[in-house]
C-alpha cells in the first residue's frame, strides 16, 4: 500500500519557519491502532513493520527463496569403485549432490490511501496539540478500517485449499462437519502454530449453539456471554461478514504466516503484505 499522508501546521509562532510535518507520529499512532484493531492481526504477527527512508516506489523489499526440494539419499555407498578406484573424481559415496540456489522474490505494494489536511492556529479553535492528536487519531482508525478489508481479501487469495461445506447456509447441525475438515486438513498438512478460524457472526453462533460447547464436555463457550475460544482446536476469532470475500464464511490459518509492511517515505508510504507459509 502506498499513500500520501499530510497534516500541516500553518501560522506558527515563527512564521518563517518550514510548515511541519506529522508522518513520524501518525506512522507510531497506525501501528497501535493496528494491534488493537485489526481483525486480522494475528495473521500478521499481531503488527505493520514499518521502515523509514524507502527509495522504491513499486517493491517493497525482495526476499530470498529456495523451491528447491529436500532429497534423502540412499545408504552410503561402499563400492570399491565409488569415490575410489576406477570411480574417484566421478562419483560419490552419498550420491548425487544437490546444488542450492537461491532466488531473489520481489515483494510489491498492494494498495495506496491519501490525506491532506490542515490546521491553521487562527481558525481552529481548539488547542494546538490536541487538534493534532485528534486528527491523527481519527485518520489512523479510518485506516485501520481500510487495512482490515485488504486483509481479508489477501488471505482469501492466499488460501492453499478452499473446503466446501456442501449445504446452502452454515447452522449448528454441519458446523461441526466443516470444522472436522478443517482439522483433517491441517493434521494432514503437518501445519505447525496456532490454529486460528476467522467466521463470520453467522459460522460463530453456529458453534455455539450446536450442543457441542458444554462444560461437560470441557468447552470454554459461555452461552450467557456469546463467547467461545476454541473450536476443534482453532482459536475462533468473529470477524464481521464484510471482512469476507462473497460465500465465504471461515478463514483458517496458523497465526504470525504472513507480515504486512508500511513502507515510509516523507510522502507516500506504502504497504505490502507477504505471506511466509501459505498453507
Amino acid at each position: 500500500m502506498k499513500t500520501n499522508d499530510l497534516l500541516q501546521i500553518f501560522a506558527d509562532e515563527n512564521q518563517s519557519a518550514n510548515v511541519r510535518s506529522y508522518t513520524p507520529q501518525f506512522k507510531e499512532l497506525l501501528q497501535a491502532v493496528f494491534g488493537a484493531q485489526s481483525y486480522f492481526g494475528n495473521f500478521f504477527g499481531g503488527g505493520v513493520e514499518a521502515l523509514d527512508g524507502i527509495q522504491h516506489n513499486s517493491v517493497a523489499f525482495s526476499v530470498k527463496t529456495s523451491d528447491i526440494p529436500v532429497v534423502i539419499g540412499t545408504a552410503y555407498n561402499t563400492d570399491a569403485n565409488t569415490g575410489f578406484g576406477t570411480g574417484t573424481g566421478k562419483t560419490s559415496r552419498f550420491g548425487e549432490r544437490k546444488e542450492i540456489i537461491y532466488t531473489d522474490t520481489e515483494v510489491p505494494y498492494g494498495w495506496d490511501w491519501s490525506f491532506h489536511e490542515g490546521i491553521d492556529r487562527h481558525t481552529v479553535n481548539n488547542d494546538f496539540e490536541s487538534a493534532v492528536a485528534d486528527r491523527l487519531e481519527l485518520q489512523a482508525r479510518a485506516k485501520v478500517t481500510m487495512f482490515n478489508q485488504h486483509e481479508g481479501k489477501f488471505i482469501s487469495e492466499s488460501a492453499g485449499k478452499t473446503i466446501a461445506s456442501g449445504q446452502a447456509a452454515v447452522t449448528k447441525d454441519n458446523v461441526a462437519d466443516i470444522f472436522n475438515k478443517l482439522s483433517a486438513y491441517f493434521v494432514d498438512i503437518e501445519a505447525q502454530g496456532t490454529k486460528v478460524a476467522a467466521v463470520t457472526p453467522e459460522v460463530y453462533n453456529a458453534i455455539i449453539d450446536t450442543g457441542l460447547t458444554t462444560t461437560s464436555k470441557g468447552s470454554s463457550a459461555n452461552v450467557d456471554d456469546n463467547t467461545i475460544l476454541k473450536f476443534k482446536g482453532f482459536e475462533i476469532e468473529e470477524v464481521p461478514t464484510s471482512l469476507f470475500q462473497k460465500n465465504e464464511v471461515v478463514y483458517a490459518y496458523i497465526a504470525g504466516v504472513g507480515m504486512v509492511l508500511l513502507g515510509a517515505e516523507e510522502f507516500p508510504e506504502k504497504l505490502s503484505y507477504i505471506v511466509t507459509e501459505v498453507l
